[in-house]
């Protein structure tokens, strides 16, 4: 997203939000794979073998279903080799991950690589514990602010660059329509330095495109309708994203 002046700067706080099934978990998953640097992936909302067999898909190009099934059949094997190369990635898979656990995974990556990792993923912000459940929608704000400001003081403390994934109101929930910043569930735009949305295009024959809106930048390009976008071909099959072009 270079020609919008999205980074994803470390020591700073991201939400990437869009409704269920748009590709927002893979859109974080090929940044992380593709990013080249070390990640803590807190993968709450996906299992490890959804997770496992997208990760292999992306890095190899292989058939998703097929890596899938090899998986489940114990004939992995073979893709052991190019998971290793990115032994600097970690995944952990607690559907329900409290603060306690977050910094114990990350303290523990610090102990093996002498490093805290320079990208940390959290799929999603409410499954952490900590986020009050829906009493009211006041509660629910309140409780998503408080946790959008602990994870901006993780990536202060840490150096990382810390990205939440998140979900919509309902009016959006379909992901076929630009989503504006106050599309975002419980209006949590305060804090973060970067909110990006993601609605999605379909052709009709399996093929789609995601389109990434930068509606809050402190740093760049921002469009807060979520009308600019950049946009990405999604690949069903190996799970890629490729960039396409930058749309005004």
């Amino acid at each position: 997203m270079a020609s919008h002046e999205v980074e994803f700067r470390r020591g700073e706080f991201s939400l990437v939000a869009a409704g269920p099934g748009t590709g927002k978990s893979l859109f974080a998953l090929n940044l992380a794979l593709f990013g080249n640097v070390p990640v803590m992936y807190f993968s709450a909302d996906s299992n490890a073998a959804t997770q496992l067999s997208r990760a292999t898909a992306i890095l190899t190009g292989d058939n998703v279903r097929d890596v899938k099934r090899k998986l489940l059949s114990e004939r992995f094997d073979e893709y052991m080799g190019y998971l290793n190369k990115r032994w600097w990635v970690r995944l952990d898979y607690d559907a329900r991950p409290s603060l306690d656990d977050v910094e114990l995974r990350l303290r523990a990556y610090f102990e093996v690589f002498g490093m805290f990792p320079h990208l940390i993923v959290v799929d999603n912000i409410t499954n952490v514990q900590g986020v009050a459940p829906v009493e009211s929608a006041e509660s629910f704000t309140f409780g998503l602010e408080a946790m959008c400001e602990y994870l901006s003081d993780m990536a202060r403390v840490t150096g990382a660059h810390v990205l939440s994934l998140h979900h919509v109101t309902g009016e959006h929930s379909d992901g076929l329509n630009p989503i504006p910043l106050s599309g975002l569930k419980g209006k949590i735009g305060r804090v973060p330095n970067l909110v990006l949305t993601i609605h999605k295009e379909i052709d009709g024959m399996d093929g789609r495109i995601l389109h990434v809106s930068p509606v809050k930048n402190r740093e760049g390009f921002e469009d807060s309708s979520g009308q600019t976008f950049s946009s990405y071909e999604f690949n069903s099959t190996n799970m890629r994203l490729t960039d396409i072009v930058s749309t005004l």
